[in-house]
């Protein structure tokens, strides 16, 4: 089976290059540690310290200063090859997760078109329940715990939550994991500041459950049928008004969770010194 390879680079010229490659280290460990127990999925990430050099077969996630309106992370190439923008600044480190986010549900889905049948959902007195039809849901694999308040730490840098193949399931089954870190608990559950999109086969068009303001009770909106020229995920992204939609955007400029934040500099800064004491052994 041949290896995908990721590169994370830095086109902004702003971010502390030390930051960057300790991301990249950390998403390795994540797409090489902990994605494969669920998903069969085959990559590195690589560290890129020069953005005008781009190795052959690599699949950028670029870290930028800014994306236009109506743009999300995930992009195709001329040649139909997947690539990532994810939003950056030195002064916020939200984006670590943001890359983290980009970079799993480019490797689930790479051409942003994958679809699982499963239970359809629907909204019954503002709470998320089980309907009797079935839809076809679009495999974002960060995008229903997509908050990052169920974020979890690798060597210091905060990452994304992801989705298990499990989430499709239709029941739920004692001791079966639907996320990885466990913060969803039963299939087709989309937590607070999350949100899931599927086709529905009856209505011929495409829905969307959003629940992005935590205070208020989740809704689904009609998205009409997909563009033809795009990926469906290309697609979605590019007719979405809300920025608390776009992750690259509210998660690099918005992040909730402080304490994961602060957890991670601290632990960084340990494993810094750590580094720097071991490197005096070999002088």
């Amino acid at each position: 089976m041949s290896v995908i390879q990721v590169g994370l680079v830095d086109t902004t010229g702003s971010i502390d290059p030390e930051l960057v490659q300790s991301v990249a280290a950390a998403l390795n460990i994540q797409v090489t540690r902990d994605l494969p127990q669920f998903w069969p999925v085959t990559a590195t990430v690589i560290y890129l310290p020069n953005p005008k050099k781009l190795p052959a077969g690599v699949w950028p996630v670029q870290l930028v200063k800014s994306l236009p309106p109506g743009e999300g992370g995930f992009h195709m190439d001329k040649h139909k090859q997947p690539y990532a923008k994810v939003i950056a600044s030195p002064d916020n480190e939200g984006w670590t997760v943001a890359a983290s986010h980009e970079t799993l549900e480019m490797l689930v889905d790479p051409y942003g078109n994958r679809i699982q049948s499963s239970v359809a959902i629907e909204i019954v007195g503002g709470k998320i329940q089980d309907g009797e039809g079935q839809f076809g849901y679009l495999v974002e694999a960060c995008d229903p715990p997509e908050d990052d308040k169920y974020a979890y730490s690798i060597n210091g840098v905060p990452v994304s939550d992801f989705i298990t193949p499990h989430f499709y399931d239709p029941l739920v089954t004692p001791g079966t994991r639907y996320s990885f870190t466990g913060a969803i608990t039963g299939p087709r559950q989309v937590l607070p500041g999350g949100y899931i999109s599927w086709i529905n086969a009856v209505a011929d068009e495409w829905q969307q459950l959003q629940y992005i303001d935590p205070s208020q009770p989740p809704t689904i909106v009609n998205l009409g049928q997909a563009n033809a020229n795009k990926s469906v995920r290309e697609w979605i992204d590019s007719i979405t008004p809300s920025k608390d939609l776009k992750t690259t955007q509210h998660l690099s400029k918005s992040p909730s969770n402080k304490d994961l934040q602060e957890y991670g500099k601290k632990r960084r800064a340990a494993l810094d010194r750590v580094a720097v004491a071991r490197a005096a052994f070999y002088k």
